[in-house]
């Protein structure tokens, strides 16, 4: 309860599945603006920053990680069930993460070549994201998370409002900070027209090609992109690599959408 005003105060609850806690980092990062937030809500449930802890409901969670285990598709449950609104963080909570690349392999054989007592670890086969198990109210897309779009996610849902975060792709990025086109200029595989905005163009400013830490844009057209990856020199066995990486199930589901009677890109 806010003494000055007499209305109870917005609670905050940040929860970790399967990831490696950079998108928790980025909100931490956020220092001044963490400070000034702190004074408008109660943060009750935050494990990177503090070990207190208060009990739900809450007002909003935001999750990190990806479902992996037994233990999360029932932890996922139990946070929906303890929050007013649900919004999933970074590229393991959104797209299941660098480690869904298991989803395309045998996990126990996984298991068995890196653990010496595989029997000991309880997994499920596939890395999956939030939305694959509850309804979830916002995906922040990225690996780690922006912080301005963060800000923006938490202020936005704390004021009831819709965030404003635009769906538009790297390119416009690009475009925008008047970065040179490393494909049109140099050849430079790229996933920027497919990739979703939010790092600024980070990669093609410094003449690096984007590789999609963002996801799949709103609007995307893989069937159009491939033959340029191939014309600069990716082979099939390279674009799928390439296209593999932190968000390979959301572009094989985008790649699906695109071209409805082929399957993705998966193969």
């Amino acid at each position: 309860m806010d003494a000055t005003s007499g209305t109870r105060t917005p609670t905050l609850a940040v929860f970790k599945l399967a990831s490696c806690d950079g998108c928790q980092l980025t909100l931490l990062d956020c220092e001044d603006e963490l400070l000034a937030l702190a004074g408008r809500v109660e943060i009750a449930h935050f494990l990177e920053a503090s070990s207190a802890v208060a009990p739900g409901p809450y007002d909003l969670a935001l999750v990190e990680g990806s479902v992996t285990t037994p233990q999360d598709a029932e932890r996922v449950h139990a946070i929906r069930a303890a929050a007013r609104h649900l919004v999933t963080i970074g590229a393991c909570a959104t797209a299941g993460g660098i480690q869904a690349l298991r989803n395309y392999a045998d996990v126990d054989e996984y298991r068995r070549t890196v653990y010496a007592r595989p029997e000991y670890i309880d997994t499920l086969a596939t890395s999956t994201p939030v939305s694959a198990h509850v309804d979830v109210d916002f995906e922040l897309r990225g690996c780690p998370i922006d912080r301005r779009q963060l800000l923006e996610v938490i202020t936005a849902f704390l004021a009831g409002r819709k965030p404003d975060v635009p769906d538009h792709s790297v390119c416009f990025e690009c475009k925008r900070r008047g970065t040179v086109c490393v494909t049109v200029a140099h050849g430079t595989p790229c996933l920027g027209p497919v990739t979703h905005a939010g790092c600024g163009a980070l990669c093609p400013a410094y003449g690096r090609g984007c590789y999609g830490c963002f996801g799949p844009s709103g609007s995307v057209n893989l069937p159009a992109l491939i033959p340029l990856l191939r014309r600069d020199g990716m082979d099939e066995e390279a674009t799928v690599r390439f296209l593999h990486t932190f968000n390979a199930p959301a572009f094989d589901a985008a790649g699906r959408e695109s071209r409805p009677s082929e399957e993705g890109v998966a193969k």
